[in-house]
């Protein structure tokens, strides 16, 4: 077999996220196993390394598929894109190690949020970052931001519908900034539960708008209960931004 990394970027505004559901949802992962399929004449498994949520973008989505015959990397690329929808795009392709696998080999992720905060809408951006009205206190929303740093069960941060699974997940960064009416929330991590980075997003808004206190982040966190977060941040502020191999 001969295995092909690719990198993908999409507005996930018109999907149900990155996975396939096996119902003929529309999902990113449908959408790219139809053309691929097709372009080889068998069934092909596109593996996704982050499988991002219903209207959530990615920048550099890294997934890769396994082909039974070689092919030259620029033309698997300009078939795809041909065929896919003008929202989902390939940018890279590149033959790998047939070892290599998308999701089991990832070191790190990185997630961007991105809040319009100005009293007045941004029409251009209501489908890609979540406006919030009220002015953010950046200054506390950093000082609370460090309390999620290191490992720590994130139960309270997600709604993963099974416990099975360790809910333990280690945060190495997390950046706040504030520039021409955009507050800007990078979080770089070993890996992200369901709707995780939603749920911290959305607490740190809450600590920004006073509702809640830095000091306030421990307790939740060790309490383990999703209704002392802060409100779930919308999906179209949400952005994969880049994945470490």
């Amino acid at each position: 077999m001969f295995n092909y990394r690719l990198t993908i970027q999409y507005d996930g505004g018109r999907y149900k996220g990155w996975q396939r559901l096996g119902n003929g949802e529309n999902t990113i992962q449908d959408r790219l196993e139809h053309v691929i399929s097709e372009m080889v004449g068998y069934d092909v498994e596109v593996i996704g390394c982050s499988r991002t949520d219903a209207g959530v973008h990615a920048l550099a989505q890294i997934a890769n598929i396994k082909l039974k015959n070689p092919m030259e990397e620029e033309k698997i690329k300009q078939y795809i894109n041909h065929y896919l929808p003008q929202d989902i795009c390939i940018t890279d392709v590149t033959k790998v190690e047939e070892q290599f696998h998308a999701r089991y080999h990832a070191k790190d992720k990185t997630y961007l949020y991105k809040i319009w905060n100005k009293e007045h809408t941004n029409p251009f951006m209501r489908k890609y970052s979540m406006h919030v009205a009220e002015k953010l206190d950046i200054s506390v929303m950093k000082t609370a931001a460090e309390h999620f740093l290191g490992s720590h069960d994130f139960t309270a941060f997600s709604n993963a519908k099974s416990k099975k699974k360790s809910m333990v997940r280690e945060i190495y960064s997390i950046e706040i900034e504030a520039e021409e009416g955009f507050v800007t929330i990078r979080v770089r991590g070993d890996g992200f539960l369901y709707n995780m980075v939603r749920w911290i997003v959305g607490t740190l808004i809450d600590v920004g708008l006073s509702k809640m206190k830095p000091e306030d982040i421990p307790d939740i966190i060790a309490s383990k209960q999703r209704n002392r977060t802060g409100n779930l941040a919308e999906a179209c502020g949400l952005y994969l931004e880049k994945i470490t191999y």
